[in-house]
């Protein structure tokens, strides 16, 4: 099973405008995810204790709880572009959430990156067909999850290899950015809907 999640404006935006190094997720982009900061369970992912046990908390359970491996771009790895600076080693710091192999697509080849925690990136220049084939073989029976930005996860849906789309829909505006559709018109079919304090998880089958 393939999956992808994202959280999603209500004009559809997946990032702001002007992303960049120093704010990757654009002007405003950080809106789209402040529902998820204070959950026990991400920051349980992220070496931290407390935290709210909400139904989003249940929802954030769910989605991450029997994924094997990762797919990503380089932008959500770390940003840039060209050849790697073999000393920046993303933004997830020296223990990354994702504790499985994360394989990066890339134009540039790069030695795989092993992190503490179980995290290891590897870095994949052949395409995202190949990447998804090797993140299959390393998560065995587990899903995969396409994790973003935008374009990775629009080029898995135009190519039809997404499975399962789960959006989570943030009451804001941002009115410029990154668009999740755009280009791209996929057939989706409504699975569930769950309403949480200020934001609503909607889970899509995507049709072939």
């Amino acid at each position: 099973m393939v999956m992808s999640q994202l959280s999603i404006s209500l004009d559809g935006y997946v990032a702001g405008p002007e992303q960049s190094l120093q704010d990757p997720l654009g002007r405003g982009g950080l809106q789209l995810h402040e529902w998820v900061f204070g959950l026990d369970t991400w920051r349980a992912q992220h070496g931290l204790t407390g935290g709210e046990r909400t139904i989003d908390a249940e929802v954030v359970d769910e989605m991450t709880r029997d994924i094997g491996a990762y797919v990503m771009g380089r932008r959500m790895f770390g940003g840039g572009g060209g050849d790697w600076d073999e000393a920046w080693q993303g933004w997830w710091g020296d223990e990354p959430p994702f504790r499985t192999p994360v394989f990066v697509l890339s134009h540039h080849p790069r030695t795989p990156l092993v992190m503490n925690g179980g995290t290891e990136f590897r870095f994949v220049t052949d395409g995202i067909e190949s990447a998804l084939r090797q993140a299959q073989g390393a998560a065995g029976e587990r899903q995969v999850a396409i994790a973003g930005g935008a374009s990775t996860v629009r080029q898995y849906l135009a190519a039809g290899l997404i499975d399962t789309l789960q959006l989570h829909l943030v009451p804001i505006i941002l009115g410029d950015g990154e668009r999740l559709f755009d280009g791209i018109a996929p057939c989706l079919e409504q699975v569930s809907v769950v309403a949480g304090p200020t934001v609503t998880h909607v889970t899509y089958r995507v049709l072939r």
